[in-house]
This record gives structure tokens, C-alpha cells and sequence, in this order.
């Protein structure tokens, strides 16, 4: 039997443990989870780019902030303008509240919106400590790191080396 875990990953950035992503999913799923739309993009270079169709809101009516390892964005209901009567309202614009996962060492970068879509930049560093890093290896003499044998001569008995008769 294989399970489908697109629908958990979507609501995650860089983000591979998925034991919390289910909880998460479990708990807090919630029954209007497709508004807003949004798109999730990754580059090579490891960064990524949350993109929400925003149609009707402004930046003074989205919120976005960090809690917890997740990254937040709320809107509000943005302001009537004038004194004008809707005959049909096919955009929609009401509150909402979006929670995404962010996985360890990710930096959220910045946010714009343009033409009604909010970008979101994201990016995975990766500590040098968790670089991988070469280990040289030495040939011939012992390092000075690295400490040598005493000579076979030295070793108490049953220790030394098999000799081939």
C-alpha cells in the first residue's frame, strides 16, 4: 500500500519531517484550507517563493510574521471605498489566516506584493556544522594527529602482527 503525501506538503517549506506534518495536518486542518490560493516554487539554490492571490487586498490589510517555526499571514477585510453598492461580488475578500511550516535553519528574506500577489522569499541555510566536509588522508608516515603503532617488537605477546610462515 502506498499513501499520497502531496496534500501534507503543501502547507510546508523545506520541511521533511513528516511526523510533524501530519499532526499539524490532523489538527489543523481547516474547512476553508484552499482560500487564498497560493503557489509554492523552489529554486536550485535551495530558496524558495510562497506566491498568494491576494485580489482586492492591499499591504496595509496582510500581515505577515514569524511564530513558532511557521510562517503567518493574515488579512483583514480591506475598507469599502466611496459609497459605492456591490450588484455582484465574484472576488472574494474576507478574512483569512495561512500557516506554513518552516523546516530548521530556513530565513524568510522578504515580502512584496504587486499587482495583487504577495511573494514571499524564503531561504534554506545550511549551518557549517552540518556542511559536509572532506577529511584528508594521510599516506606513508603517520600523522602527527593520528598516533602510531609501537613497533612489533614493542607489543606484548599475542598482539603483534600474523606472520605468514
Amino acid at each position: 500500500m502506498s499513501y499520497d503525501f502531496a496534500p501534507l506538503l503543501r502547507s510546508a517549506i523545506g520541511f521533511d519531517r513528516l511526523a510533524r506534518l501530519v499532526d499539524d495536518a490532523v489538527t489543523n486542518a481547516p474547512a476553508h484550507a484552499s482560500y487564498p490560493p497560493y503557489n509554492i516554487e523552489k529554486a536550485p539554490d535551495e530558496t524558495y517563493r510562497l506566491t498568494m492571490a491576494l485580489a482586492g487586498f492591499g499591504p496595509d490589510d496582510v500581515d505577515v510574521y514569524l511564530a513558532e517555526n511557521q510562517l503567518v499571514i493574515k488579512g483583514s477585510v480591506p475598507r469599502a471605498i466611496g459609497d459605492t453598492e456591490v450588484l455582484h461580488r465574484g472576488i472574494a475578500t474576507r478574512a483569512f489566516e495561512r500557516r506554513f511550516a518552516l523546516a530548521d535553519h530556513i530565513e524568510v528574506t522578504g515580502a512584496e506584493m504587486d499587482n495583487g500577489l504577495l511573494t514571499v522569499s524564503v531561504r534554506q541555510l545550511t549551518p557549517e556544522a552540518l556542511k559536509p566536509r572532506r577529511i584528508p588522508i594521510a599516506t606513508g608516515r603517520a600523522s602527527p594527529a593520528t598516533p602510531h603503532a609501537p613497533p612489533p617488537e614493542h607489543r606484548p605477546h599475542g598482539q603483534g602482527l600474523d606472520r605468514a610462515a
